[in-house]
């Protein structure tokens, strides 16, 4: 537990010493903004309906961003085997990069609780939705991250780990809308990641989509520490 929380440290370190961090989060503060305002001037209504569906969308499009330097780069300039070769084990590093890379999601998180904080100034929201939202956001960011933390750990190329992590993401975001009848038909629909996030924006709990979304980010994480594995025997 200490070298991933070392490992942890020393990911938010770089996060917050580079642009990285603060552009992704400027860009998603910037278009959440707009999709929460245009929403709250056109319905009036006090939720966060706005703000959480496209908000959903945008972490889709920057989650990659935020995850395609974590191996990719070290592999690049030669350090990974570097850090391999300490006394520390693979699902240490892997747990510890991805736990970076989640609290930069959480700060992301943290600095837009202005939007419900002007719904509280001017109105009377409904905080079961709101919170529940938050926490559905939370848990699909930790699925997207995961994702994005094996594309980066198969490529040296920062850009080719965000197109590919994107591309897996996307696919996974589609494929319930695909249309096949029967078994194969519900079983694509569960698997699509935005199938499981509306009920979180009603209010509602589900503790299926709640197992669905960290089972997701168990098996990428999983299949990270397995990839670095193959590496130390090539």
């Amino acid at each position: 537990m200490r070298n991933t929380m070392a490992i942890a440290k020393r990911e938010v370190r770089t996060y917050f010493t580079s642009p990285i961090a603060y552009v992704v989060t400027a860009v998603f503060l910037v278009v959440t903004g707009y999709f929460f305002a245009a929403d709250l001037l056109t319905r009036q209504m006090a939720n966060l309906r706005g703000f959480l569906s496209p908000g959903s969308f945008v972490l889709l499009l920057v989650t990659p961003l935020l995850t395609m330097r974590l191996f990719a780069e070290e592999q690049k300039l030669g350090t990974l085997e570097l850090l391999l070769t300490n006394p520390v084990r693979d699902i240490e590093v892997v747990m510890g990069k991805y736990l970076g890379s989640l609290f930069t999601l959480l700060v992301m998180l943290v600095l837009t609780l202005y939007y419900p904080l002007l719904l509280r100034m001017f109105g009377d929201p409904d905080l079961g939705p709101i919170l529940t939202g938050y926490l559905g956001l939370f848990l699909l960011g930790s699925a997207m991250i995961a994702v994005g933390l094996l594309a980066s750990s198969v490529t040296a190329n920062q850009i080719v780990a965000a197109v590919l992590g994107l591309g897996i993401l996307i696919l996974l975001w589609v494929v319930g809308s695909v249309g096949t009848a029967g078994a194969l038909g519900s079983l694509l629909d569960y698997v699509a990641l935005p199938r499981h996030f509306t009920d979180f924006t009603l209010g509602v709990i589900d503790t299926k989509s709640v197992v669905y979304y960290l089972s997701v980010a168990a098996a990428f994480v999983f299949l990270t520490a397995r990839s670095l594995e193959m590496r130390r025997w090539r």
